[in-house]
């Protein structure tokens, strides 16, 4: 029978090893079942875009046979909620990170400690103001909303009012669409009058509401770019419910049924969109790459298109559409 002595030394050498084994770097612990844990932080679910990125990084994980958990606050609102996710993951030692910040600077001392732990962060649709990411894969937004307004002003005839909707003033995302749409009119269109920028935090209601007195004030106005899916669909629903429909022109960002139908219906001239799938496969593969040591590009551009009346159903456009 072995002694109390015995049995006391041997669970102390358990919790000894148990505490080196938990402390032994950034990523000792991240593999789940044999295979590499990658947390996948996003903006949020709100939108279908969102779910079309998840789709796109669970279908890359597993090719690459790694464990990832995607997640996001309830709005894209709620800087604290997905700093706050953000610190589960650290304490999770996962092997890599993947994330879209909601404020491009919020976040910048929390991935510090990612970094110093040696676990690689990439981004993903809305970066840092930090060169902290191995890489991030994105749409070049300020492209893509240059062409929105290209597109907005040839409809318009060069001139004219028109408001701009922004989903926030804190993301890359919201500042990059912001500036790519307000450059290209100042440089290109001098005889176009913008209204706005208004900020609707990509709530569909307060986007609506927020257009609706834009027009209100301004009932000369020609047009509306709106900068992502809840943007454009809550100015779909101003230019609807005030009864200005084929009167006002409007541009959207993203994809989701609503806008579909907007464009199918005449609502809405137009749209870009991104490839989300692409952007969730993208992510997934640089973390496997980062995890391994591989070098990268900083940035991978996951590419953009326009679509409207005219093309939504070629294939090339229904690949990235996500209803």
């Amino acid at each position: 029978m072995r002694s109390k002595r015995f049995i006391t030394i041997l669970g102390a050498a358990g919790l000894i090893l148990a505490a080196c084994t938990a402390n032994t770097g950034g990523n000792a612990s991240a593999s789940a079942g044999g295979k590499s844990y990658i947390p996948i932080v996003s903006k949020g679910f709100q939108h279908q875009f969102w779910q079309a990125v998840k789709k796109g990084a669970e279908q890359e994980a597993a090719k690459e046979n790694v464990t990832v958990n995607f997640e996001g606050p309830a709005a894209e609102t709620q800087v604290d909620q997905q700093m706050d996710m953000l610190q589960a993951e650290y304490d999770k030692h996962p092997a890599a990170i993947c994330f879209a910040a909601l404020d491009s600077k919020a976040a910048v001392p929390l991935l510090q400690k990612f970094k110093d732990a040696k676990i690689p962060v990439i981004g993903f649709d809305s970066g840092v103001d930090s060169d902290i990411p191995v890489t991030t894969a994105a749409t070049d937004n300020i492209a893509a909303a240059g062409t929105a307004a290209d597109k907005l002003a040839a409809a318009i005839g060069g001139s004219g009012k028109v408001g701009l909707i922004v989903h926030d003033q804190t993301s890359r995302t919201g500042i990059d669409r912001r500036d790519g749409f307000l450059k290209e009119m100042k440089a290109k269109y001098p005889n176009i009058q913008i209204i706005g920028p208004q900020y609707g935090a990509g709530d569909q209601l307060k986007s609506a509401d927020l257009a609706k007195a834009m027009i209100q004030a301004n009932p000369d106005i020609k047009g509306f770019f709106g900068s992502n899916e809840g943007s454009a669909i809550g100015v779909i629903n101003a230019v609807k419910e005030l009864n200005k429909s084929g009167k006002i022109v409007v541009v959207g960002y993203d994809s989701g049924q609503a806008q579909i139908d907007a464009i199918n219906s005449g609502l809405m001239l137009g749209a870009i969109t991104q490839n989300p799938i692409g952007i969730g496969e993208q992510c997934v593969k640089a973390a496997v790459k980062a995890i391994k040591g591989e070098s990268q590009p900083k940035t991978i551009d996951t590419g953009f298109f326009w679509y409207d009346k005219s093309n939504i159903n070629d294939p090339q456009i229904q690949a990235v559409l996500y209803k």
